[in-house]
């Protein structure tokens, strides 16, 4: 078995590379690896999906495993990953499951597993159950029987405790704020629109009637030229675009121009930082955000923390030095004090609560960063590692970092998961950030050529 678990839980082409029986080896390891070691009462489990046709086959299998192994269920349905994330701290279960691939097209699907407070899992626990799933299948457990064995129980009022709570986070209503929301035919089609009416905007919702096959298919989050339309063909303030979970959130102005993670995270973090909520004045993103987030907060008086490329590494910054903000480029916002893991309805809340509360467009509030121009080149190579570490390279990479000084920026990295090193570059113009990384670009397709 190779690597069971990427930077985002398990996922794969459902049926295909992630089966029933993969995942219900997986629910059946979980279980085992995140119960209470009190056996005094059985584990709990919450257990949701986006709305993935593949879902209800897979969510069947880790039910299945989950009470085999003797823990109790319970089936939230079709809710968003952060609506898992809270119900399972919620119910104090041991553990939580959502069944999603994200903004990965409708074949895929994945296996998302949170800890007992809502909270996703650490490398060590995930390499324990990967370790327990190659080690045991799912043949070898002692199985619980007669009384033993675990109970199901469908939660019908989720969505609705899930808003409730969304709500209460809001420090500004949303009245005369007028929104279109892209809900990607997914996880968010129900909570979505609700939570933005009932905290006073005026909705109108696109790709909200999910199949079950046209999930996050040309919508959503990664395809927003659909939601750049209805913007401007409804005259709305703004538009908002979730993922297939709705864990992301990116949004339009009124005249159809995108505002990224990177500037939402700076209209939030300066609406903290005035209230006082902005711990140590410090924002954490990651080594892919653009430069100008960072000029930007340096400018706010605002510390910038980067880590590396991940939401969860993201959470793991936030968590072990207690700070309110933190999020990446692509969308995905987490604010600890009211979500444990990357909320895109919490964050389309709060950013439209912005703008209530101040009277100023989304344009306005996004223009505190000054986005610099960013080319992104994925070299495919024979060898990852060496062509990011040959001396060619890192002389090619400090010849560019001495040439642009403070007004450009150079990000060398190999891929995690394929034969690519990434060689993305930020300078004051695209002719320069386009000349230097082709320049990159060619010293590592030389370092390590591919077969």
């Amino acid at each position: 078995m190779g690597r069971l678990f990427g930077t985002d839980g398990v996922r794969g082409r459902a049926n295909a590379d992630l089966t029933p029986e993969l995942a219900l080896a997986v629910a059946v390891a979980a279980a085992h690896t995140l119960a209470e070691t009190d056996r005094s009462h059985p584990p709990l489990a919450v257990v949701g999906r986006d709305t993935r046709a593949s879902g209800e086959m897979l969510e069947a299998a880790v039910v299945a495993g989950l009470t085999s192994a003797g823990a109790n269920v319970v089936r939230v349905g079709v809710l968003p990953t952060p609506a898992v994330a809270f119900l399972t701290a919620e119910a104090k279960a041991d553990l939580g499951v959502m069944l999603s691939a994200s903004h990965n097209p409708m074949p895929d699907n994945g296996i998302k597993l949170f800890a007992a407070g809502g909270h996703k899992l650490p490398d060590e626990i995930e390499q324990r159950i990967e370790a327990a799933v190659e080690a045991n299948g799912i043949t070898a457990w002692d199985r619980p029987t007669g009384a033993g064995v675990g109970r199901v129980h469908d939660l019908l009022d989720g969505a609705d405790h899930y808003v409730q709570h969304l709500i209460g986070t809001v420090p500004h209503g949303l009245d005369g704020i007028k929104v279109v929301v892209d809900c990607a035919n997914g996880a968010a089609a129900e909570v979505a629109p609700v939570a933005y009416r009932e905290a006073g905007a005026e909705v109108i919702a696109i790709h909200a009637e999910p199949d079950g096959l046209n999930i996050n298919d040309d919508c959503g989050s990664n395809h927003i030229d659909g939601l750049r339309e209805a913007v401007v063909a409804h005259g709305a303030h703004l538009g908002i675009a979730h993922d297939g979970d709705a864990d992301r959130c990116v949004a339009v102005t009124a005249d159809g121009d995108e505002v990224d993670g990177d500037q939402v995270m700076a209209v939030l973090a300066v609406a903290m930082r005035e209230a006082g909520a902005l711990t140590d004045d410090t924002l954490v993103a990651t080594v892919m955000s653009n430069l100008g987030l960072r000029l930007a907060m340096s400018a706010q008086g605002i510390r910038l923390l980067e880590t590396k490329v991940g939401d969860r590494y993201v959470l793991e910054e936030l968590r072990a030095s207690g700070l309110a903000l933190g999020g990446e480029q692509s969308g995905h916002i987490v604010m600890p004090a009211h979500a444990t893991t990357g909320d895109g309805v919490l964050t389309g809340l709060h950013l439209m609560s912005r703008m209530a509360a101040t009277g100023k467009s989304l344009a306005e509030l996004a223009a505190v960063v000054t986005k610099l121009p960013q080319v992104l080149i994925n070299v495919p190579v024979g060898d990852r590692s060496v062509g990011a570490a040959a001396p060619a390279v890192r002389a090619e990479v400090e010849r560019a970092e001495a040439e642009l000084g403070e007004t450009g920026r150079v990000l060398l990295r190999p891929s995690g998961t394929e034969p690519l090193v990434r060689v993305m570059v930020e300078a004051a113009t695209e002719g320069t950030a386009r000349e230097v990384a082709e320049r990159i670009a060619e010293r590592v397709r030389a370092a390590s050529p591919t077969a």
